[in-house]
């Protein structure tokens, strides 16, 4: 490779236009200063090459380095952490490409190039990602091959596949260093995700309009695969954050304390299924109400919630055991229930006074739970995507005036009616249902079904699951949200269930998405070592897999050599030089043999002296020749083609005149 870079526009185009693609998909996590600097160097560095304008002085070069480093130092005060340092090396591409004139900075570039498609994956690793980042790397590679085309001008087709072929050669590479490169617990290259910070939307807080706002994203919160069958997997509650403090407005969890001991009668066949969550940030995870087993490095809270040691920062993939059908908690601790009857003395005073009556009329827990869902079922409440927003006393302002509203509202009402009339009541948080995936038969959770239900204390059988939305709209647990809601309420465009191609295409999809995470984003430590064992190696240590990935990694590399070599010996790929030996051919049949030390103007010298009958034509060949083989890559492809053409004409005009005349002079 020259040291000096002979770049055509055509050629700078293609290496800016790679900069700018793996740049794009980092434009919404960087400052917008930052998409404005990258935007106007890249636009900077096209001008000069298209005027062939001198490029910025050193000087100018360093004040905009220190202009970068000033911004990523003002935006995130410091120069250390994925998004700093992403920032900073988009900034520093860019200025890279602004001083490039030689092969060796188009080498850099390139390689920045390279590394700024891999810090893609710092943010996500979808399908989609990867999909791109293959894309940005093929017109990577293209743009390089297009370079080292010195004799003749490089054509699409050719570099494309090309670098096709490079791409496809490194893929054995790329198989063995994912199956055999140890892999290391936590999120990717051990840095925290960040961006996932309240994805789910649940929290340990709940507000009236919390819940609503959630149910209008498509986004998954989980998957479910079961080893035995539910009835029906849309009554299915997935216990979430369970909250028992109120401020008069929002409900909070407080503390969490550990069980130490857990006893619960079951009342039917247990359900054994494994979940895969999606990263949310949080130590919750999701289990079906009650969890009977434990997923590995979790525990279970006093109110049956199952917390992680650890945020789940990564896609988490985890086995488990419930019983949907339990009596629990029936041996209560007394402060459990007093702080589950706790209200403040200003909240919900019309509603207080409207459940006076049934404690007066001396009602059991049950009748005035009951009492509390008759009213739902028989008053004109309207459970909505879109209720109007509280801004009084919640409670009393939805139960006699609004009445219209979500799951959090019927939730935070009951509860409050409840301990009103001294019936200890909690509030639970999560999913409810979920839908099965024909495809693959997985059952998805989307946070469109997250959902609030209530919990009440009734002696002698614990807490007993009390759901007010269901009284108000059955249609809600019976057939899921989008058929419980109103048709003029907005939903999330894949769950109108009348345009049942998109519905069938979502189906396609998540079921591509979740092989995806089963089987290379979920390829887990213990997931690589249950598969080499399943191959006969066991008790691998780091040290032993790294030798067999060396190994292995130097056979292929080898095998790649040797079939190249065999392949590419003897193979001239020029077609001017083919023309060139063609030629020889023919005037080695004419009786002129070509010398080892003869060059193409001394060869056509001797041939003319020999036949002075072939001047014009030898000497046509000649002058062909040395300009496709020695011209230099300036000219189009258009009048390189031409020329061999041309050349090819003139050898064929050659061969056909030597049964003329002058075949034997």
């Amino acid at each position: 490779m020259n040291s000096k870079a002979n770049l055509s526009f055509a050629n700078l185009s293609a290496i800016l236009a790679s900069i700018a693609i793996v740049m794009a998909p980092h434009a919404p996590h960087v400052p917008k200063w930052t998409v404005a600097f990258c935007v106007i160097g890249l636009l900077i560095r096209l001008f000069a090459g298209w005027q062939r304008r001198p490029l910025p002085s050193k000087w100018l070069m360093v004040l905009f380095a220190l202009v970068a480093v000033g911004g990523v130092l003002f935006s995130y005060r410091t120069l250390f952490g994925r998004d700093s340092a992403v920032t900073l090396l988009l900034a520093m591409a860019v200025l890279k490409s602004l001083e490039m004139h030689s092969r060796r900075d188009i080498t850099i570039v390139a390689v920045l190039c390279y590394f700024l498609t891999i810090t893609n994956f710092f943010y996500t690793q979808t399908i989609l990602t990867a999909l791109y980042s293959i894309g940005a790397a093929w017109l990577i590679t293209a743009t390089m091959v297009s370079l080292e085309h010195q004799t003749a001008p490089a054509q699409w087709k050719h570099v494309a596949r090309t670098s096709g072929v490079l791409l496809a050669q490194s893929v054995p590479v790329m198989l063995l260093l994912f199956v055999l490169f140890p892999r290391i617990e936590g999120p990717l290259w051990g840095l925290p995700r960040f961006e996932n910070i309240g994805r789910t939307g649940l929290s340990d807080k709940m507000a009236p309009g919390s819940m609503s706002r959630l149910s209008l994203s498509d986004e998954i919160a989980f998957r479910v695969t079961f080893q035995t069958p539910p009835a029906d997997p849309r009554k299915l509650y997935w216990r979430g954050p369970v909250l028992w403090d109120y401020d008069g407005r929002t409900w909070t969890a407080g503390e969490r304390v550990s069980l130490s001991s857990f006893t619960y009668e079951s009342r039917g066949a247990p359900l054994k299924y494994s979940v895969t969550l999606e990263p949310h940030d949080k130590n919750w995870l999701f289990l079906v109400d009650l969890p009977s087993s434990l997923p590995r490095k979790s525990f279970m809270t006093r109110d049956y919630q199952v917390i992680a040691f650890n945020p789940v920062q990564q896609r988490l993939l985890y086995r488990a055991e419930s019983h949907p059908l339990y009596r629990a908690g029936t041996e209560a601790r007394q402060d459990e229930l007093e702080r589950a009857l706790e209200l403040p003395g200003f909240a919900a005073p019309k509603t207080r006074e409207m459940v006076r009556e049934w404690r007066n009329a001396g009602l059991t827990p049950k009748q005035i739970a009951d009492q509390a869902l008759d009213i739902f079922r028989t008053r004109p409440f309207v459970y909505t995507l879109e209720p109007p927003p509280l801004d009084k006393d919640p409670v009393d302002q939805f139960m006699f005036e609004t009445r219209r509203g979500f799951c959090e509202h019927f939730a935070s009402s009951f509860a409050v009616m409840m301990r009103a009339a001294g019936v200890p009541t909690r509030v639970v948080t999560g999913y409810l249902g979920g839908e099965i995936n024909p495809i693959d038969g997985y059952l998805v959770v989307r946070q469109s079904e997250a959902h609030a239900w209530n919990e009440v204390w009734i002696r002698g059988e614990g807490w007993v699951r009390y759901d007010p939305t269901a009284a108000v709209s059955p249609l809600r647990i019976e057939r899921g949200l989008a058929t419980a809601v109103p048709e003029t309420d907005v939903q999330p465009l894949l769950r109108r269930t009348q345009l049942q191609w998109i519905i069938e295409m979502r189906h396609q999809w998540d079921a591509v998405t979740n092989s995806w995470n089963q089987w290379v984003l979920g390829y887990t430590q213990e997931q690589q070592y249950r598969f080499l064992e399943s191959f006969g190696f066991s008790d691998l240590s780091w040290r032993d897999m790294i030798i067999a990935l060396m190994v292995t990694t130097g056979l292929v590399l080898a095998a790649f050599a040797i079939a190249m070599f065999m392949r590419l010996g003897g193979v001239i790929s020029d077609p001017s030089q083919k023309l060139w030996l063609r030629f020889c051919e023919a005037m080695a049949a004419r009786g002129i043999v070509r010398k080892a030390s003869e060059g193409p103007r001394d060869f056509t010298a001797r041939i003319v002296e020999q036949t002075p009958s072939l001047r014009e034509r030898v000497q046509r060949i000649r002058d062909l020749y040395i300009e496709l083989r020695y011209g230099g890559p300036d000219r189009s492809y258009r009048a390189y083609a031409h020329a061999v053409r041309e050349l090819r004409t003139q050898i064929g005009m050659l061969n056909s005149s030597a049964s003329g005349p002058d075949a034997n002079a």
